[in-house]
Formats: C-alpha cells, sequence, structure tokens
C-alpha cells in the first residue's frame, strides 16, 4: 500500500543514521552504571539518572521535530537503549518504554499534542509520558467525550512522567462493553493516582512500573487514540506528519522494538558485569578468567548476545527502508520482525543465564552487580511483548495464511 508521501520529501526528510546519540551516553556511561544501585533501592529511577537520560537526548529521539525534537533515525534509537540497559538494566527499561511514546502522540490529534507539548503546557517539549497499555479501563460516553474508570499494572516510569497514555475499552451509556477493540487514552498526572507499594518484585525495580488508577476523570475526545492506522503505519499523513519517515513505523514494532532493545542490552550488561567480576577473581584452581570453561562460556554467551543485537538493529532498518519509499509496512515484515524480536530477546537473555549458572558462588553475592543484572534480565523476559511461543505461533498462522492469534498484534 502507497501513502500519501512523496518518497523524494521522504528521502530528504530522513534523519541521518548518526546523531551523537552514543557518544552522549558514554559521556554519562559512570554515572549511569553507578547509579543503577540507587535505583533499585529508591524503587524508579533517580533525579540524577534521570538528568543523565534527558542530557543524552535518549528521551527526544522519537519526538517530533515542530515541539522540540530530534525526530532522529530509529536504529540510532535502539541502539541507545541496547547501550543504557547494558550500564544501568532500569534506565534501559525506561528510555525505551518512555522513549517510545512521542511515537504515538505525534500521531494523536494535534489539540492532544499543543496540550502536552505546546506552549502553554507548563514543562512544554519536556514533557515526558509512560504508559500501561493493557485495556485496563473502561470509557463511558458523555457530553463532549468520556467519563474514565480503571486500574493498570506497569507503568514504568511513571514517576517520571507528566502523562501517560493508556488503553481502554468504549463502554455504552449503560457502562457496558460491547466492542473490545482497544483504544488508547492520554491522561495528565492531575487525574491519576500512582500506588505506592504495588512495585515489590525482584528485578528491575529501579524501574518504578507501579499501579495507577483513574476514578471518575472526565476525558475529552481528542484524548482518544484510535490504534488501526498507527498499528499498521499509514496514519502520519492524517496527523499531518507526512513528510516524516520515523511516524511511518508501525507501532507494534516500534514499542516491541524498544522493549527488545532494553532486554538485549540488560543482558549485555550481564555480560559485561561478569568480565569485570571475574577479572581479577582467584578461583580454587587459579585466576578465573584463565578458566577454560568460563572462557568458552563467555565465547559463547557474548556471540549470541552480539547476534541479537545484529539481528534487531537489521529488522529495524528493513522496516524504515519502507518508510523511505513512501511505502507501509507490509503485514509479513511486520510479523517476521516481531518474530525476530521475540527471538533476539530470549536468545540474548538465555545466554546471560548461561554465563551467569557458571560463576559459582561468586556470582550470587550481592553487591558485586552480577546477580542484580542477572535478576533484572529474567525480569525483563516476563514483559508481553518477550513471551516468544503466541508470537512465534501467530507468525506460523500467518505464514501459511490464517488468522494470527487475537491476542498477538502485528
Amino acid at each position: 500500500m502507497t501513502t500519501a508521501i512523496d518518497p523524494a520529501i521522504a528521502m530528504q526528510a530522513g534523519a541521518p543514521r548518526d546523531t551523537g546519540l552514543r557518544d552522549r551516553i558514554r559521556a554519562v556511561a559512570d554515572t549511569l552504571r553507578e547509579d543503577a544501585p540507587a535505583c533499585d533501592e529508591l524503587g524508579r529511577v533517580t533525579d540524577v539518572t534521570a538528568d543523565a537520560l534527558r542530557s543524552t537526548g535518549i528521551l527526544k529521539m522519537l519526538h517530533p521535530k515542530d515541539f522540540g525534537g530530534l525526530e532522529g533515525h530509529p536504529t540510532e534509537f535502539m541502539e541507545g537503549v541496547i547501550e543504557v540497559g547494558s550500564l544501568n538494566s532500569s534506565a534501559g527499561w525506561v528510555s525505551g518504554v518512555v522513549g517510545v511514546h512521542p511515537h504515538e502522540v505525534a500521531l494523536a490529534s494535534r489539540e492532544l499534542q499543543e496540550e502536552i507539548w505546546g506552549d502553554k503546557a507548563p514543562l512544554g517539549p519536556e514533557t515526558l509520558i509512560a504508559s500501561p497499555y493493557a485495556p485496563g479501563g473502561t470509557l463511558v460516553p458523555t457530553e463532549g467525550g468520556y467519563i474514565f474508570n480503571g486500574r493498570w499494572g506497569y507503568s514504568s516510569g511513571n514517576e517520571l512522567c507528566q502523562w501517560v497514555t493508556i488503553g481502554a475499552f468504549k463502554a455504552d451509556a449503560d457502562g457496558v462493553v460491547r466492542d473490545r477493540t482497544a483504544v488508547h487514552v492520554a491522561v495528565p498526572a492531575s487525574d491519576y493516582e500512582v500506588i505506592q507499594g504495588s512495585w515489590e518484585v525482584f528485578g528491575l525495580r529501579g524501574t518504578g512500573s507501579k499501579d495507577l488508577v483513574i476514578t471518575d476523570a472526565f476525558v475529552p475526545e481528542h484524548r482518544v487514540i484510535e490504534l488501526e492506522a498507527v498499528t499498521e503505519g499509514s496514519a502520519a499523513p492524517a496527523a499531518g506528519r507526512g513528510d516524516a519517515p520515523v511516524f511511518y513505523l508501525p507501532r507494534n514494532v516500534v514499542f516491541s522494538g524498544a522493549v527488545a532493545a532494553a532486554t538485549i542490552g540488560i543482558s549485555k550488561g550481564v555480560i559485561d558485569t561478569f568480565v569485570e567480576v571475574t577479572r581479577d577473581r582467584e578461583a580454587r584452581h587459579g585466576k578465573a578468567s584463565q578458566d577454560p570453561f568460563q572462557l568458552a562460556a563467555l565465547g559463547r554467551a557474548s556471540a549470541e548476545v552480539d547476534a541479537s543485537i545484529v539481528q534487531h538493529l537489521h529488522d529495524i532498518d528493513r522496516a524504515y527502508a519502507y518508510c523511505l519509499r513512501g511505502e507501509v509496512v507490509p503485514m509479513w515484515l511486520r510479523a517476521e520482525i516481531r518474530r525476530n524480536q521475540a527471538a533476539a530477546a530470549d536468545r540474548a537473555t538465555r545466554a546471560a543465564d548461561s554465563l551467569f549458572r557458571i560463576t559459582g558462588g561468586a556470582g550470587i553475592h550481592v553487591g558485586n552487580g552480577l546477580e542484580r543484572r542477572w535478576r533484572d534480565s529474567q525480569a525483563a523476559m516476563h514483559h508481553i511483548s518477550n513471551l516468544t511461543e503466541p508470537v512465534w505461533q501467530s507468525w506460523g498462522l500467518l505464514h501459511f495464511g490464517h488468522q494470527p492469534l487475537p491476542t498477538v498484534k502485528f
């Protein structure tokens, strides 16, 4: 399907592949790495880590230029998420899932964008957006909009943010949901409550992925985001962004891609921390860094994580090539990319786990960072985007000409 974008304009408008994001991340690498335990202890990213993330520009990479964003190359964004995740698991996770939200809001109503990022918004372009996308709420129609109620879990980075975009179903006037087609709803922080104590977990503690509750909030119509065109990647022209290729990326490719990138980065962090711990460690039979079994395990794990990185970034480039040509990314490729994203996250996590299991007693000591990184990698695989079997099954169904599972969106 060809969109309204002129391919020549798209090619001219395509973001440069390298805007120096990784250099900016490396400039604050020590801060991110050293502050990771404090994020865990606090149960959210600290102000120090939040400031470091802002300084890199990673939270602005998929943010539209006309509202102060960088509108950068999506593959560079994914590289950045991997890099941050390798330094600080929770910061990597938050940079991915918070950094990806401007991509959707840029495709929503102009009125909503002005409300969130415009001159009259308290923080203007610096406003950040969190999300829990599971449809945990109900919209009941009223004059000018809806009355909104619900509870949502897993709102990563919400205390860093001033708005959320959250999943919901539309109900009829009696509050009965008859059409289970989900929508996303933008809600300011003044309309929801963050439930403290709702994120007591063993891994990714510093993401602060706490529950949100909304009670009888009024939602004007312009804050409701219909998802079909956003999911497909064809919403940009209607949103006035027909000359910006990055906004042609299909929603699930870019959001699940951010989750996969964070997960791969966390696994890379396990390997990097293993190297630090092992470098000077004395084992029973000599230096651990000369142990043939540990060296072989390190080589295999590193290769697997690197393979995951290459596959993941290559797939984002494949999708973006369609965007640059002014074409909607076809369903077969969207499904294939989601298949690969789930596989890459799984491969990287399994590699990190295989390395952690041979560290002996040294690996389980609190304080050396290795067990914390390992816990984070295990926790990351519990995100719905990383559940491999449903994604693979749905890809197989589509591959043979059948409908994918209704719970899996490509």
